[in-house]
């Protein structure tokens, strides 16, 4: 494999039995927030009850929780040897885990390999470890497209990588979600397992951002 290839890496086929996200103006989305004001209109549902899960999906869980495993596998060459031989487990010393992330597979970066996860077919994500997926995560552009041009799509996003390190596309499905361990910065020297955790965004854990 050249570092001009990619690997697309689709070993599971998707049995999508499980919750879809979509894009605002996607038609289901639409119908699914006429039902939600609907259901409010009757008093069948509280706004705040509304609110307070979507606090619990954007503040609770998210991309935070996913910094704090990279920052302990930066820092713990042991645990970073568990978590990539069985990610659920080595997250579970920490005491994380949660919606999505029954089977999860940490790929690991470094300066000969990029990985990138995508959804091919729907918006598979760990939310446990990353939150509520990004709108263009979830987009048919990334979705076909970082398959067949992964190079282009992530310049296109600010990652514009060697021409010799190899890109991987990891293709996460109802089976497995995939999760990026990014590279450590090398000016990140002395720093603790909280100010590296501060140092580790979203789209690093997704492979859009190096």
């Amino acid at each position: 494999m050249t570092g001009h290839d990619h690997d697309h890496r689709h070993d599971h086929d998707h049995d999508h039995d499980h919750h879809h996200d979509h894009d605002h103006d996607d038609p289901r989305a639409l119908r699914a927030e006429a039902l939600e004001a609907m259901l409010i209109e009757r008093g069948l549902i509280e706004p705040a009850a509304i609110d307070s899960t979507l606090d619990y999906f954007e503040h609770q869980l998210g991309p935070m929780l996913g910094a704090r495993v990279v920052a302990k596998a930066w820092t713990d060459p042991t645990f970073k040897d568990r978590l990539l031989n069985d990610g659920l487990a080595a997250i579970g010393e920490l005491g994380l885990g949660g919606p999505q992330v029954d089977h999860l597979v940490v790929v690991e970066n470094t300066a000969d390999v990029h990985n990138v996860v995508v959804c091919t077919l729907c918006s598979c994500y760990p939310w446990g470890l990353l939150g509520l997926p990004p709108a263009w995560y979830k987009s048919l552009a990334y979705r076909s497209r970082v398959v067949r041009e992964p190079r282009t799509v992530l310049a296109e996003m600010g990652c514009e990588l060697p021409d010799d390190v190899e890109v991987r596309v990891w293709d996460s499905s109802a089976e497995v979600r995939y999760f990026v361990l990014p590279e450590r910065p090398v000016d990140s020297a002395g720093l603790d397992e909280e100010a590296l955790a501060e140092r580790v965004g979203r789209d690093q854990m997704i492979g859009v951002a190096r």
